[in-house]
């Protein structure tokens, strides 16, 4: 849903939780020359929505239905490069934060975290200067150092691998993520293989299992 009224800095909300989004959106219009120009309630809807509004800055949640916030992030910054994208999230797994980084993200910020800290880093986003809280900057320095100590290197997945794991945990088929994605069946077909041998794992309970415990997924 979309608002309008004119505004030095705009801002879109995306969050599958209405109560989330109403809270933060009132908190957020209480600074200064801030506005919330539309909330989203879908990753799809926020990449329609960010393409029709071009906001300055977009908030985007990780775990929204139809479209993930990875691919969301991705489309935005791809479609709509001016605008900047911050996520918001619950989740601080080393693995999504290599991923949103590698998504076009400019920022990071956890919902454990409370709300100074996401005026705090959309302030500094909005100045075009990437911005990770303090518990996300410990999990992306770690990841940074486990990479360069070779730490299981030969089971990091790549993005693409990690947009797969993500929606077939979620319970999409072959045909859904392919759609989603963009790309064919067996071109999914062909990853999901990939993914199985390189995790060693033998079924999609397996796959789901990895998936909540890197927090790809919620439980």
């Amino acid at each position: 849903m979309s608002r309008k009224k004119s505004s030095s800095v705009s801002i879109l909300l995306a969050d599958d939780h209405d109560v989330v989004r109403k809270g933060v959106s009132a908190m957020l219009e209480t600074q200064q020359g801030w506005h919330v120009c539309a909330e989203a309630a879908s990753g799809k809807e926020a990449v329609r929505l960010a393409a029709e509004l071009r906001p300055r800055i977009a908030v985007i949640d990780l775990e929204m239905p139809e479209l993930g916030g990875l691919q969301a992030t991705r489309r935005i910054t791809k479609e709509t490069p001016e605008t900047e994208v911050l996520i918001f999230t619950m989740h601080d797994s080393e693995l999504l934060m290599r991923e949103v980084l590698f998504a076009g993200a400019r920022g990071f910020v956890l919902k454990a975290e409370g709300g100074h800290k996401l005026i705090e880093g959309i302030a500094t986003v909005i100045d075009h200067r990437p911005y990770f809280s303090g518990h996300a900057s410990e999990s992306l320095l770690k990841s940074f150092l486990n990479l360069y100590r070779g730490i299981d290197e030969r089971r990091a997945l790549t993005h693409r691998e990690t947009e797969i794991v993500q929606l077939l945990a979620m319970g999409k088929s072959n045909k859904e993520a392919a759609v989603a994605l963009g790309i064919s069946v067996k071109t999914i077909e062909t990853h999901r293989a990939a993914i199985m041998r390189k995790l060693r794992l033998r079924s999609t309970a397996d796959l789901v299992r990895y998936a909540v415990r890197e927090h790809i997924i919620k439980a």
